[in-house]
C-alpha cells in the first residue's frame, strides 16, 4: 500500500545540545541497565564531576511505561531521556524537573543521560545522585508478516509519501512515513522521516495518538478519517486512518 498523505509540520525542530559539549571523550561513560529477576525497576547510585556524564541504556518496548526519578546533592544535576538511535531528547530535565513518566512509542534501546548543567560543569562542581528507573506495562507487539505483510527487508507494514512543511522552510518537501502495525484495531507506530535525518515516532493505541518521542504532549483532533496531531505548539501532523489501520 502506497498512499499520498499531506502532513503539515509547524515546527522549528532543534536538536538539544549534548550536556558537557566540548568535554574529553573520557568524560562520557555508558552503562547497560538490567533488572534483577522479575523486578520492574532498579536503583542506581553514582557521582559526577565537571563535564562528566553517564548514559544508562535500557531495552524497552512500544506501549510500555518508562519512569525515571533522580535525587541529588546538586540541584544542577539532571537527566534527559533519549529515544532509540537519537540525540533529540524526549525529556529534558534541566527544564522539566527531576522525574519523568511516559508511554514509549517504539521498541529499542532508550537512554537516560545523567549530567551536570553547563554552568555547574564549567565550575567543576560535583553531584552525588540516586537514580530510579522502572519499566512497566505489557508491550504492544508488532503484527507478524503472516498477519500483515511487511515491506521486504524492513519491520514496516506499509509506507506513504508525505509532504512536510516547517516555518523555517516555506517550500513543501516530500518525505516518507512508515508504519509498524501492532494490532488490527489501529494500534501502530508511525515513523516520519524528514530531510536531514530527523525522525519522529508517534504511537497510536486503538486509533488514538497516545505517545511520541517528542518532549511535548500529544494532542489531536479528528475530522473524517484524518487525524491532526499536535506536539506542543511547534509540530503538527495530518495522518489518515488508512496508514494506521491498513486497507
Amino acid at each position: 500500500m502506497k498512499t499520498i498523505v499531506a502532513i503539515t509540520a509547524l515546527a522549528c525542530i532543534s536538536i538539544l545540545p549534548t550536556p558537557g559539549a566540548g568535554a574529553a571523550s573520557q568524560d562520557k561513560r555508558t552503562e547497560q541497565v538490567r533488572f534483577a529477576g522479575n523486578a520492574a525497576s532498579t536503583i542506581i547510585r553514582g557521582k559526577l564531576k565537571g563535564y562528566q556524564y553517564i548514559d544508562y541504556r535500557l531495552e524497552a518496548k512500544a506501549g510500555q511505561t518508562l519512569a525515571v526519578t533522580i535525587t541529588t546533592t546538586n540541584p544542577q544535576n539532571c537527566f534527559n531521556v533519549n529515544p532509540p538511535e537519537s540525540e533529540q531528547s524526549m525529556f529534558v530535565g534541566s527544564t522539566s524537573g527531576n522525574s519523568f513518566r511516559g508511554m514509549l512509542p517504539d521498541d529499542g534501546s532508550y537512554t537516560v543521560r545523567v549530567y551536570l548543567m553547563r554552568a555547574a560543569a564549567r565550575r567543576n562542581e560535583s553531584g552525588s545522585f540516586t537514580l530510579k528507573i522502572g519499566v512497566t506495562g505489557k508491550p504492544l507487539a508488532a503484527l507478524s508478516a503472516k498477519e500483515d505483510a511487511l515491506i521486504s527487508g524492513t519491520p514496516f507494514h506499509a509506507s506513504a509519501t508525505i509532504v512536510a512543511r516547517h516555518p523555517f522552510d516555506p517550500k513543501a518537501v516530500s518525505c516518507e512515513a512508515f508504519v509498524i502495525r501492532r494490532g488490527t484495531d489501529g494500534t501502530a507506530t508511525v515513523e516520519t522521516r524528514f530531510a536531514g535525518g530527523m525522525k519522529r515516532k508517534i504511537l497510536f493505541v486503538k486509533g488514538i495518538p497516545a505517545a511520541s518521542d517528542a518532549p511535548d504532549p500529544v494532542t489531536y483532533t479528528k475530522k473524517g478519517d484524518l487525524n491532526t496531531i499536535s506536539l506542543g505548539d511547534d509540530e503538527r501532523y495530518e495522518i489518515p486512518d488508512v496508514l494506521v489501520f491498513g486497507d
